[in-house]
Parts: C-alpha cells; sequence; structure tokens
C-alpha cells in the first residue's frame, strides 16, 4: 500500500528523563491517523506499545518500560506513514535498590500499578489510561447550558466511565454539530476498538501455548509425586512435609519483617493521616484562612470558603470535621458582627453599604441588615442637621462676645437704595436707576444665611444616598444570586413591602427637622414655644434684610428642585413648599418695612435744588426707591413650578396693601415735615445751584436760606408732580408685579396726597394774601379819606398799586420756583383781594359822586390788571363791588374814568408785563 502520509516525527516529550514505568507524553507530527494506525512505539530500544495510549496525530501517552540503553531515541512507526525519526531523545534512570530490611522514607504507589502479564491495571485504573476521545473523531463541544442537560437527563452523566453514562448526553455535549458521515466514522472506530481488545488477547494466548503446555506437563508430574509419595508411610506424606516447611518459613519470615511490618502500618496509618490532611486541608486551614482574608479586607474570598465549607461540612457527624467547622462558624460570626458594625458605621458611602449589606445577607445574617442601614442612616441625617445648628448657634453667641462695629451682623448691612441715590446731587426724572451691590455686601453674611446654606447643602448630600438605598432595598438589587436563589431577595421585597410606611415617616421627619431648624433660624415666631426650644436658639436682635431673606429662598429652592429629582414624592416635599411659601411672604412683609424705613429718610436727602419744572430729587428718588424694591422682590414674586402664588391667602393681600399705603404715606409725611419744618432746622450747607437751571432761578440761592414760602412752593410742585406721574407709574409697577388691591393703595394715597396739597396751598396762600389783604383798607382810607367827600379823581391811588405791587412779587416767587404753580396761587390771591375789596365797598354807606368815580377806577383797574386770574369767584366779588357804588349817568365821567384806566395802564405798563407773559400759561392750565 503506497503511503500517503509523511513519516512520523518525534519533536518532544516530558518529561524528558525517568525511571522505568515513568508515564510521559510524546508531541510530534503524523503520529497517525487513530488508535490503529499506530504499530510500533520504542523507547531508549524497549517496545513500548503495550501501553502507548494514542490521543492525537500529534500526541501519544505511554509509560517507558525496562531498557538496555540508558538514553535513546523515541520512535514511532504507523501503517500510513510507516517508522518515523526523532528530534528528541529519553534518559532513563537507573532506581535505587532498597533492601527487603531497609528502611525507605518513600512508598510505592500501588493506585495505579500496571500489570505487563494480565494487560490490565492494577487498583483504580488512572485517569491518564482514560481515552479522551473514545470515537476517533473531532470534539466540537457544544453550547447547551449545562442546566438544561441536566434537567433533560435527570441522573445521568456524560462522563463515559459512570456507571449512570448516557450517550445522548455525552454526543449533544461534544459532538452536537458533527455531521452523519462523521458519526459513521465514529462507530467504525468503535468497532475496530472492541476487535483489537480481542484479537490482542487471542494472540497474545497463541504466542505462549507452548509455555502453557510445559506448565501443564509440570503441574502433572507434581501431583503424581505427591500421590506416589503419600502411599509410602515414610515420616508422613509430602504434603505434610511441604505444609510444615511453609509454616516454620511464614513463622520465620513473620519474625523477620515484623518489625518492617510495624513500620509498614505506622507509614499506611500516617499516609491515611496525611491523605486525610490533604484531601480535607481546605477546612482545616480554613479559620486561619478566614482570620486572614479578614484582616485583607477579602470578604468575597472568606463568603465563597464559608459557602463551600458549609455544603461539604454543614451536616456532617465526624467530631474532627466538627470541631474545626465549629470554629469556623465562631469566626463567621465575629466577621458578621464587624461587617454590622462597618456598615452602621457613619459616614458611610453608597457603594460601601451596599457591599456590606450584600456580604451580610451572603453570610445569612440574623434580622435585616439593610433595614437597620436605613435606620442609622437616618438617625445620622438627623443628627448631623442639629449639630449644625447647634455649632451656628454657638459661633453667633462667641461672635457677639468679640462685637465689632465692622462686623456687625445685626446691623442693616443690606444695600440700601437711599445711599444709592444719594451719590449724586440731583437725580433726574426718567434717569435709569442703577442697583449695584453697596460695600456692606462684602461684609460677612449673617450666620442664620450660612447656617441655611450649610443646613440645606447637607441634606441634600445625604438624602439622594438615603433614598437610592431604599430604593436599592425595595427592588433587592442589594443582594447577590446566592440570595436570590435562597429566597432573601423575596423576604426582603416582602419587608419592604410592609415598611414603606415607616420609611415614608423616616423621610417626612428629616423634611420636618429642615423645615423647621430654617423656621427656627428665619421664621422664630412661626413655630410652637416648645419647637422654639429644640429647633431655636438664636440671638434675634434685629430681623434679616429683604435681600438676606431673597437669598435664603433662592437656596431653599435649589434645594427642593434637587429632591425632587430624586422623584420623591410630592406629598413628602410639600412642607418645603410651604416653607417657601411664608419665606416669600416673609421677604414681601420685610422688604416693604425696610422700603418703608428708607422712604422716611429720605428727608435728610432732600437738597433743594429744582429743576425747570420747579421740582427736587425728591420724587423721583421715591419712585426709584420704590422700583429697586420691587425689582429686588421679583424672583420672590414669580412662582416656580409647583410653587403658590404668594398672594393667595387674604391676610396676605391685606398686609401688603396696607405696607404699600404705609409706604405712600410714609412719603406724604416726609413732604409735610420738609415743607413744615421751622427755618432753623434745615441744614442748606450742602444746597447747591442746579446747573441746568437758568440763571433767573440761581437768586434762590444767593442767600444761605430757603424761606418757608419757597419750601411750602416746592412741596407744592413735588405734590403736582406725584398726583400726575409719580403715583400713577408706581401703581403701574404694583400691577406689573402682581400686587393685590393696587387700587385701593392708589385711590388712598393720593387722597392723602391732595389733603396735604390743599394744606400746604391754604398755609402759603394765608402767608402771601393775608398781608395783601389786610393791608387794602388802611390804605384805601389813608389821609382821612371819605367816600362822601373827596375830590375828582385823578388816577389811581397808592395803595393799590402797593397791593399789585405785592401780588407781582407774590407772582415772581411762584414763577421763579414752578411756572406750572402760577395761575393756581394767583387766582387764590386775586380771589382774596376781590373779596376783601368789595366786603370794603358794601360796608360803605354812601359815595359821592367823585368818590363813586374813584372807587369804580380802583376796582376797574384792579379787575383789569388781574384778568387773566380771574375765577368766576373772583368775578363775582368784582360785580358785587361795582353793583355797590352809584351808576355814572353822565358821558363825561365815563370818559374820564376810560382816560384815568389808560392813563393807570400806561404809567404801570412794565410792571403789569408778569401778567401779561403768563397768559398763555394760563390758557394751558
Amino acid at each position: 500500500m503506497s503511503r500517503a502520509r509523511q513519516p512520523p516525527l518525534v519533536t518532544g516529550i516530558s518529561p524528558n528523563e525517568g525511571i522505568s514505568w515513568t508515564k510521559v507524553t510524546i508531541r510530534g507530527e503524523n503520529l497517525g491517523t487513530g488508535p490503529t494506525d499506530l504499530i510500533g512505539l520504542t523507547i531508549c530500544g524497549h517496545n513500548c506499545l503495550l501501553t502507548a495510549e494514542w490521543m492525537s496525530a500529534s500526541k501519544i501517552v505511554c509509560r517507558v518500560g525496562q531498557a538496555k540503553n540508558d538514553k535513546g531515541d523515541i520512535i514511532v512507526t504507523t501503517k500510513s506513514g510507516g517508522k518515523g525519526t526523532s528530534t528528541v531523545s529519553f534518559k532513563l534512570l537507573k532506581p535505587e535498590k532498597i533492601g527487603i530490611l531497609d528502611q525507605s522514607a518513600v512508598w510505592v504507589d500501588e493506585m495505579n500499578y500496571y500489570d505487563m502479564r494480565t494487560d490490565r491495571n492494577k487498583g483504580i485504573p488512572p485517569l491518564s489510561l482514560r481515552p479522551a476521545n473514545p470515537l476517533g473523531i473531532d470534539i466540537d463541544k457544544g453550547r447547551f447550558p449545562q442546566k438544561d442537560l441536566e434537567s433533560l437527563f435527570p441522573g445521568m452523566s456524560a462522563d463515559f466511565t459512570s456507571e449512570n453514562f448516557s450517550a445522548a448526553w455525552y454526543l449533544i455535549e461534544n459532538h452536537s454539530t458533527t455531521s452523519f458521515d462523521q458519526l459513521k466514522t465514529a462507530v467504525v472506530n468503535l468497532k475496530k476498538q472492541a476487535n483489537k481488545k480481542n484479537e490482542g488477547s487471542l494472540a497474545y494466548v497463541k504466542g505462549g501455548l507452548s509455555t502453557f503446555f510445559e506448565a501443564q506437563d509440570a503441574l502433572s508430574a507434581i501431583h503424581q509425586k505427591l500421590e506416589a509419595d503419600g502411599t509410602e508411610k515414610v515420616e508422613g506424606s509430602m504434603t505434610q512435609k511441604l505444609e510444615n516447611v511453609l509454616n516454620r518459613a511464614s513463622n520465620t519470615a513473620d519474625t523477620l519483617f515484623q518489625e518492617v511490618l510495624g513500620r509498614k502500618d505506622k507509614a499506611d496509618s500516617t499516609r491515611n493521616a496525611l491523605n486525610v490532611l490533604q484531601r480535607f486541608k481546605f477546612l482545616f486551614n480554613l479559620p486561619l484562612n478566614i482570620e486572614r482574608n479578614i484582616q485583607k479586607g477579602d470578604y468575597d474570598v472568606v463568603i465563597n470558603d464559608y459557602e463551600k465549607a458549609k455544603s461539604l461540612f454543614g451536616k456532617t457527624e465526624v467530631q474532627v470535621f466538627k470541631k474545626y467547622y465549629a470554629e469556623v462558624e465562631t469566626r463567621i460570626e465575629s466577621l458578621r458582627e464587624l461587617l454590622l458594625d462597618k456598615l452602621l458605621e457613619t459616614p458611610s458611602t453608597l457603594h460601601d453599604q451596599k457591599r456590606y449589606i450584600r456580604y451580610l445577607s451572603d453570610l445569612h445574617a440574623p434580622g435585616d441588615p439593610a433595614w437597620q442601614c436605613i435606620g442609622a442612616q437616618h438617625q445620622w441625617i438627623l443628627q448631623l442637621m442639629h449639630n449644625c445648628k447647634e455649632s451656628y448657634v454657638k459661633e453667633q453667641k462667641g461672635n457677639a462676645l468679640l462685637h465689632s462695629p465692622m462686623l456687625d451682623l445685626d446691623s442693616d448691612v443690606r444695600p440700601s437704595p437711599i445711599g444709592h441715590l444719594s451719590q449724586t446731587a440731583s437725580l433726574k426724572r426718567g434717569s435709569s436707576f442703577q442697583s449695584g451691590r453697596d460695600d456692606a455686601w462684602r461684609y460677612k453674611a449673617p450666620q442664620q444665611v450660612v447656617f441655611v446654606e450649610k443646613l440645606t447643602k447637607l441634606v441634600v448630600s445625604q438624602l439622594p444616598n438615603f433614598w437610592k438605598l431604599w430604593v436599592s432595598y425595595v427592588n433587592g438589587s442589594l443582594f447577590s444570586e446566592t440570595a436570590e436563589k435562597s429566597g432573601q431577595m423575596e423576604r426582603s421585597k416582602k419587608n419592604a413591602r410592609q415598611r414603606q410606611n415607616d420609611f415614608k415617616k423616616m423621610i417626612q421627619e428629616v423634611m420636618h427637622s429642615l423645615v423647621k431648624l430654617i423656621r427656627g433660624a428665619l421664621l422664630p415666631f412661626s413655630l410652637r414655644e416648645g419647637e422654639l426650644r429644640q429647633y431655636g436658639g438664636w440671638e434675634m436682635k434685629s430681623e434679616l434684610s429683604g435681600q438676606w431673606l431673597t437669598h435664603v429662598i433662592q437656596t431653599v429652592r435649589l434645594s427642593s428642585e434637587s429632591l425632587t429629582a430624586l422623584e420623591i414624592p410630592n406629598d413628602m416635599l410639600q412642607i418645603i413648599q410651604d416653607l417657601i411659601l411664608d419665606l416669600r411672604v416673609r421677604c414681601i412683609i420685610v422688604t416693604l418695612q425696610h422700603t418703608a424705613e428708607d422712604i422716611k429718610r429720605l428727608a435728610e436727602k432732600e437738597d433743594w435744588v429744582v429743576d425747570n419744572e420747579g421740582l427736587t430729587s425728591l420724587p423721583s428718588q421715591f419712585e426709584q426707591c420704590i422700583i429697586h424694591s420691587l425689582q429686588s422682590l421679583k424672583t420672590v414674586l414669580d412662582c416656580k413650578p409647583g410653587e403658590a402664588s404668594v398672594f393667595q391667602q387674604q391676610k396676605t393681600q391685606e398686609d401688603v396693601c396696607q405696607l404699600s399705603i404705609g409706604i405712600m404715606q410714609g412719603f406724604i409725611d416726609c413732604l409735610e415735615q420738609l415743607s413744615t419744618k421751622p427755618d432753623g432746622d434745615i441744614d442748606t450747607s450742602h444746597l447747591s445751584v442746579d446747573v441746568s437751571s437758568p440763571d433767573l432761578f440761581g437768586s434762590i440761592h444767593e442767600e444761605s436760606s430757603l424761606s418757608s414760602e419757597q419750601r411750602l412752593l416746592i412741596a407744592l410742585s413735588n405734590c403736582r408732580y406725584l398726583e400726575r406721574h409719580t403715583f400713577l407709574n408706581i401703581a403701574e409697577h404694583f400691577e406689573k408685579h402682581g400686587f393685590q388691591g393696587v387700587d385701593k393703595i392708589t385711590q388712598v394715597s393720593m387722597e392723602s396726597l391732595k389733603e396735604l396739597d390743599q394744606r400746604l396751598f391754604e398755609m402759603y396762600i394765608e402767608f402771601k394774601a393775608d398781608p395783601i389783604v389786610g393791608s387794602l383798607e388802611p390804605g384805601i382810607y389813608a389821609g382821612y379819606f371819605d367816600w362822601k367827600d373827596c375830590l375828582v379823581p385823578t388816577g389811581v391811588r397808592n395803595y393799590l398799586k402797593e397791593a399789585l405791587v405785592n401780588i407781582i412779587a407774590v407772582h415772581a416767587e411762584v414763577f421763579t420756583i414752578s411756572k406750572d404753580l402760577v395761575p393756581r396761587v394767583m387766582s387764590r390771591v386775586v380771589e382774596a383781594v376781590s373779596e376783601e375789596l368789595s366786603r370794603l365797598m358794601q360796608c360803605v354807606s354812601s359815595f359821592s359822586k367823585n368818590g363813586a368815580l374813584q372807587a369804580k377806577l380802583e376796582i376797574c383797574a384792579l379787575r383789569d390788571t388781574v384778568a387773566i386770574y380771574l375765577t368766576p369767584e373772583s368775578k363775582s366779588s368784582f360785580k358785587q363791588a361795582l353793583e355797590a357804588l352809584p351808576q355814572l349817568s353822565s358821558g363825561t365821567d365815563r370818559k374820564l374814568l376810560e382816560e384815568l384806566l389808560n392813563k393807570f395802564k400806561s404809567s404801570m405798563h412794565l410792571q403789569l408785563t408778569c401778567f401779561q407773559a403768563s397768559s398763555s400759561a394760563m390758557m394751558k392750565t
């Protein structure tokens, strides 16, 4: 037969040296196509084919026999490739000879002794002699799960050496993708192996047939000899002699080998003990290994070893095993206590908590460690919150002892819009107001504000892990697969469902503590007396400003958003929303109160510098102060998601409305205070001329002080502007920011402003009109003038001219302050003068012809001069005065009257110009 394959080539042997019967593994190329293809194997010249086991075309396992050569090649011969070659060699070592009575430190491995005579193993066959591939075809491990195969073949095994061997299981596991043709080849290989075994035994018998015949003849001869000796009664039969000899030999052997056999028995006992120690060294070393791994923190290793020991020796009856297993349980119990202490130790990360809970569940710790951890974490968070409060309260009291004016936390450190507005000499209406932070913002923040920031940061940092721990506890993700198999996870989920209310109470307790601690620091009046002792303790010398409360509201809002992101139910967080609402309301109230205080201090900022319209900076400062306050409340008034309107409560609406009215009334009182203050109480050292005013108005500041009449005029001008512009603008801002009751605020403020305006106006008219009115009667009757006996009139007398000059002086004063006030003031002065003149005329009992003409001349002169300031009341007074006079009957008298009037107007044309110049303004008013 032609050789289609290359000759075998041995390229390696392991080990490469050893004594006889050493098991070796030969590796190379073309070592045969199967067990039947291998027909020869020699090592160092000795035939090793009987012990050879063909594994694959590149691997053969065999035992080295007794060879003559100490070193030689490994030659493999196959049917397909013929005799091969070797690139390596094997060195045969000679074993040391030991006498039968010599002591030895080793013993022969009798377990795997191979008997060449019977071609079979003695004792337990070694695993190396079991064929790894009995079918002789390529093994293709399938991907079938082991659990599915075990359920499909219950009680069976894929091990072909097992008594419960299942061929179907073996084929599915190792040849699931093998083709049918390859399976046919496997059947042929199995048949060849069976035939080879039978043929090998038969050939061995045929080869030693002559030996069997010789042995048969020898046994027959011995038997005949024994029978012949038995018939001769000479000293007994040969069998008896042989028995006696054998007995003596046995006794001698026992005597000679007693010590050796004793040592052998002792060695056997020692070997058995060592075998037990070796076999069960895992259990005997486990207590020490547990301690070492605990010290290193390898808790996973400890748990795995404990589970293994528990499955092997948990129910053992052997005392030694019981003793060592009890020691293992003692150390595991200590480990449980250690892990529980670490679990309940604070602070701790969520990762460590989950890890310790998983360890305790795997160790079957009693109770519910996860719930214990949740409870400990809850108490720790509460303790942290109270410790935070105590530390800041203590620090606040310590700072009070070391009080410094520069760091006066209880003083008003809020940025004041008044301070900003006073940086300029005069603030123009309509100019933009820049809020700008006052230097006070650079001071240290109040302890309550820092405390709230620290407290909310603490809760926001700790509560998420607390909540996530609960979620993991509910869904069972805290436990390992071992706990899942043992049913511990289901028990835990059941416990979690039962403890939902308890955990809800924990969250509510944390939320209540958070809210009450903040209320104790910022809103102590909202707590009961008992709660105030527990959650309060702050020194409240003065309440926080609106700016700090706004900052606190923003902090609490951010905390609420962070907690909402954890998907905590809204009903648990509602208490925080209530706190935010109360803080917003309080912030608005405090801001409005402080604004009212700032408004009262506006009087100190009045510089009495008027602009072209007769206004000072005071109305603009007032408006900007309120706008700044409202702007500072914008974030407070705006509703974030989930928040209610700050004006939803009727009481809040009423309080805010009253405060707003109080602010407006405060400014009205400020105006009244400024206008009615005695001259000596006014500080005019800061007065300066407004560069935007014409030189016409500079005369006001030529003297060191303003007269009370001038202050009244300035106040009236401001009142007029407040009524027409400022109060309406402020009402628009109130509505823009969502204030309720704006109409009421505006109405009440307007009424109060009008009352002040009227009082100031009456006061000014009293100052100016009374002297003029009082000078009329003495002037008329000066020089013993008598209406019944007087000369022909030659012109207007001096008393009227003086009255007109005084009226012109009032006009000039009013015009200097505010052109818009001229018509109102002049009309009222003219009314007073005309009324007095009418009274005086009506009091005259009779007039002569010349007297009537003189009276009519003076009345008409005054009337025509102030014609543009006449009102229905003054017109009526002039009419009544003229009606009290006798009528002029002759045309000569009327002509004379007309000439005298023209002469008067011509002579006082310059003085009367002021009345004509205001006509356009009068018409517009």
